[in-house]
């Protein structure tokens, strides 16, 4: 593929829960905005969700569209994920604990929306876990639309190695999935993560926030800098 057909990465913008900072999202290039409703400090009720997601809907990216909505879930029940859509029509089910492939195919089956499964990654390249995290990504064959790629335990602001990101990468093209990385990411070292590795998209939390809240300008920084990778 030459460089001017190779897409974009794709941005996500995760653990909103102000309104105004969705608001302020309008015309910057974000594919993703997503919402916790897991145990965090950035958790949102079903109810807050709703409200955001309608907020969502009336942003427009560059090329006219709004960006996509996901839930950020923990081991969730089926009767769980299905109380939260009825609230909040999500587009996505974003699956950060130890789910299996048959609650992934669940999902999708009797709810209609896409789903990711997140993979903690730690340890070296090369290590046993490592390759055992590898060889569980063709158990999600069919059930999932992306993986991503996260420092073990979610939301700890820290990056892993990013050194076995390529392996990912290779296992999520096997079952033919893009593949997204996650943890300790903010506009100073995405950039060079893109060039390096180039993951089909990176997901943000609090390397845009400051204080707590999320920081408009570094949302702006961070997405300007992923764009011109």
């Amino acid at each position: 593929m030459t460089e001017a057909l190779k897409p974009k990465p794709r941005v996500k913008i995760c653990g909103l829960r102000d309104a105004a900072v969705v608001r302020a999202m309008d015309g910057l290039p974000v594919d993703e905005i997503g919402f916790l409703f897991a145990k965090s400090k950035r958790q949102v009720t079903p109810q807050q969700a709703g409200e955001l997601i309608a907020e969502v809907r009336r942003l427009r990216k560059p090329d006219g569209t709004a960006p996509r909505t996901v839930g950020v879930f923990v081991d969730p029940t089926l009767e769980r994920v299905r109380e939260v859509l009825a609230a909040a029509p999500l587009d996505v089910v974003q699956l950060h604990g130890s789910e299996d492939p048959g609650l992934c195919a669940a999902i999708k089956r009797e709810f209609g929306v896409d789903v990711w499964k997140v993979l903690s990654v730690g340890g070296d390249a090369g290590s046993e876990r490592e390759e055992a995290a590898l060889a569980r990504l063709e158990a999600f064959r069919g059930t999932v639309d992306a993986v991503l790629i996260d420092t073990a335990g979610g939301g700890t602001g820290k990056t892993f190695a990013w050194e076995l990101i390529p392996g990912y990468i290779e296992a999520a093209e096997r079952i033919g999935v893009p593949l997204y990385a996650a943890g300790g990411l903010h506009p100073g070292n995405v950039g060079e993560l893109l060039e390096r590795y180039a993951p089909s998209g990176v997901d943000v939390s609090s390397g845009v926030e400051t204080d707590g809240a999320k920081d408009m300008e570094k949302i702006r920084k961070f997405v300007e800098r992923v764009k011109r990778a």
